[in-house]
């Protein structure tokens, strides 16, 4: 069996990597969330107003502060509680250590604040949730990027990128076809998420997709990074450009971040990525033989994503915000995709 839409099969229910603690989410109650704030030391307003975001619970909440501040962020916290089971604590920590080395380099980010007792991870008292706070910092996506807009992308990115190799993340995952790929791929198959005319032909072209590309990945060279660098996730805000929104930080090739940020094949993309490249080469090296990376990651991408969201299926946010996942025509799509991907690769090999 698989499902369609919001019918799991019994099966998928049971082996769903995170659908039973995601019951957690639903006793983050006001109290608990404005408590949670409080633990930096501050009063709570009692204003509370919940943000976008699908894989965690994301809050605003106002804080009482003796005088207005000039900038009037500086009212508000964001409170973030991790999805449970994603992350350990390890891993959350080298998360935020690698945001506090990126701020302590002038990079632009977003930096978690730290609770009265100097940490910046704490758990609920009674509920098996992580939790961490940030200040409000405003931003918008930018628009069709500008010619300067491309260089300065391209200089902070390389920065971000010698701050990323300064320090190890054991804890992290490693960004592979291993990982990315034929793990992925086994948990579709275990869950029973895909169609059984799909199934064999999907399995096929994912496996032969890592086969051929996992030497590539052997001599490049892994390191701290985003992870998921994307344009939803780099803002212009009043003071320039900076990132958010690190929850997929990864050990991998630096690639991996240059192609989320300019994906397209077509010429207009490919001489503004040269461009961005020759920008970032004014601050840091780049391996340049790590490109031809690009359509295996895209590939990688392709299975992770449709994995991600079958791991959170029984969060009723999922549901509502993909529809056409589990469709015979969603995982149609995804073949013919994956298959693309493999012609390109094996043009390459």
């Amino acid at each position: 069996m698989w499902h369609n839409g919001p019918s799991f099969c019994e099966e998928a229910v049971i082996s769903s990597a995170w659908g039973a603690e995601t019951k957690y989410f639903y006793a983050i109650t006001p109290e608990k969330i404005l408590d949670a704030v409080e633990a930096e030391g501050v009063l709570c307003t009692g204003r509370c107003l919940p943000l976008n975001s699908m894989e965690n619970r994301v809050y605003e909440v106002e804080i009482e502060l003796d005088e207005a501040p000039e900038n009037p962020s500086d009212r508000f916290r964001i409170a973030k509680f991790y999805r449970p089971g994603r992350w350990t604590k390890e891993q959350l920590l080298e998360e935020h250590q690698f945001l506090q080395d990126l701020e302590e380099a002038e990079i632009p980010v977003v930096a978690p604040l730290k609770f009265e007792n100097g940490e910046t991870l704490r758990k609920l008292d009674d509920i098996d949730i992580w939790y961490t706070l940030f200040p409000k910092k405003g931003g918008r996506n930018p628009d069709e990027l500008t010619n300067f807009q491309v260089d300065q992308i391209g200089r902070l990115l390389a920065r971000l990128h010698a701050v990323g190799a300064s320090r190890k993340a054991p804890h992290r995952l490693q960004l592979s076809p291993q990982t990315y790929g034929i793990e992925n791929l086994k948990y579709l198959i275990d869950s029973r998420a895909l169609p059984a005319h799909i199934e064999q032909s999907y399995k096929q072209t994912v496996e032969t997709i890592c086969q051929i590309t996992a030497p590539w990945f052997e001599g490049a060279e892994c390191q701290r990074i985003h992870g998921d660098s994307h344009l939803g996730n780099l803002l212009l805000g009043s003071a320039g450009l900076f990132w958010v929104d690190f929850d997929d930080m990864v050990r991998g090739p630096c690639v991996q971040d240059v192609w989320l940020l300019l994906p397209g094949r077509d010429e207009y993309t490919l001489r503004q990525r040269d461009q961005m490249l020759e920008a970032y080469c004014q601050m840091r090296d780049f391996n340049y033989s790590t490109l031809r990376l690009i359509e295996p990651l895209r590939a990688l991408r392709f299975v992770h994503f449709s994995a991600w969201i079958s791991k959170r299926w029984e969060d009723p946010a999922f549901p509502r915000a993909f529809p056409q996942y589990g469709d015979a025509r969603y995982w149609e799509q995804q073949l013919m995709d994956l298959r693309e991907q493999l012609a390109l690769i094996q043009q390459e090999a």
